[in-house]
């Protein structure tokens, strides 16, 4: 094993939300190599959260349990809306040290705070606890998540100036989306002085498979970049950005993000327009944008796989193969389909996108089930 030092925090940062799979649950040795390709190239920072599945106990199998623990940063998340009490809520923390057997925390979040659910880290007293837990040297540096627009998100960084960063999706699709707020957020964030931590800047692989007019636009002018590496640069290029997390489910994701942010460069001018005119291509896109970060699922009383849907569904939208979205769409059991959906609202409630998702629900139905 090779020594490693930290220093300053690198711009990639390795989001485990979305670690490769095998049958049985993760697939550890992959997650491994993962691990030590990023480590090897000069990156640390691994970011988790309790709610993401066994994310937490795998990575103490893939790097805790490998590498100094002054070798990486790791962050993780409490989220409130999953707890039944005050308790409940504040014993996540203990739980995910346990988890990850990290000893303490480099980075820890309030998770997905949204207009619906901040006032219950207030009832809870999670900032006072967070703040306790910092003092006793458990906590190096905390902040939150946010997927709200900029009224709040100032009015929460004005009554909590203590916090030491800010955790904001941005990418250059959203960067003008009124729904998604991420310029007004950015900007709000500088104002107030906080590093950012960028997640979903590839808008959950999104990004990565943009449309074609998009494609050919980066293509014509860089043939060797990936998409991704597009939507990553974008993100990493602002000011004030800490690091720009990256979900990655393969080696060779991870070997593409590596080849383009191990010697980091900001994009230049002509790299910027071009990102503009991406911007505009998709502002006249018909796709659901979807993250598929699969927070509207753990609720639905129908079990419904509603980005799979989707997903499905933004293949005619997006580039109109309606005859490779109904194959796709045939994949999801019956019971579980679009048209099974009673309209309760909760998967709207838990969308950090702030989707529609009932009437994306019903327009999915009438065009796959036709």
């Amino acid at each position: 094993m090779q020594e490693y030092r930290q220093t300053q925090t690198p711009k990639l940062g390795f989001g485990l939300m979305r670690l490769p799979k095998k049958v049985l649950g993760t697939d550890i040795e992959q997650v491994k190599k993962m691990v030590d390709l990023f480590m090897e190239a000069g990156f640390t920072y691994f970011d988790t959260a309790f709610v993401y599945g066994s994310s937490e106990q795998d990575i103490k199998k893939a790097l805790v349990e490998r590498y100094p623990r002054e070798s990486y940063t790791l962050a993780t998340k409490l989220n409130v809306t999953i707890a039944s009490d005050e308790k409940a809520a504040q014993e996540q923390f203990y739980k995910s040290l346990k988890r990850t057997g990290a000893g303490y925390f480099d980075y820890y979040l309030l998770h997905a705070l949204m207009e619906n659910n901040y006032k219950k880290y207030d009832q809870y007293h999670i900032w006072d606890f967070v703040k306790a837990r910092k003092e006793e040297g458990l906590i190096r540096r905390f902040g939150f998540s946010f997927h709200a627009g900029p009224q709040l998100l100032d009015r929460l960084l004005t009554e909590h100036p203590e916090v030491d960063f800010i955790q904001l999706q941005i990418n250059y699709a959203d960067w003008n989306d009124p729904k998604v707020s991420s310029r007004a957020n950015y900007e709000v964030a500088r104002k107030h002085g906080k590093p950012i931590i960028v997640m979903e800047p590839v808008k959950g692989g999104k990004l990565a498979n943009p449309p074609a007019a998009v494609k050919k636009l980066f293509s014509d002018y860089a043939p060797d970049m990936s998409p991704a590496s597009w939507a990553i640069r974008f993100a990493a290029s602002l000011d004030g950005i800490l690091t720009v997390l990256s979900g990655m489910s393969n080696v060779a994701q991870m070997e593409d993000n590596l080849a383009y942010m191990k010697d980091f460069q900001s994009l230049n001018e002509e790299e910027q327009k071009i990102i503009r005119q991406a911007q505009k291509i998709l502002g006249s896109s018909g796709e659901i944008p979807c993250t598929a970060c699969h927070y509207c699922t753990d609720g639905c009383p129908k079990q419904i796989p509603i980005p799979d849907i989707f997903a499905a569904a933004n293949l005619q939208l997006g580039n109109g193969q309606l005859a490779q979205a109904k194959e796709r769409y045939a994949a999801i059991p019956e019971g579980h389909r679009a048209t099974d959906c009673v309209g309760c609202g909760q998967c709207e409630r838990a969308c950090p996108q702030h989707l529609k998702i009932v009437d994306n629900l019903k327009q999915c139905g009438t065009m796959l089930e036709a």
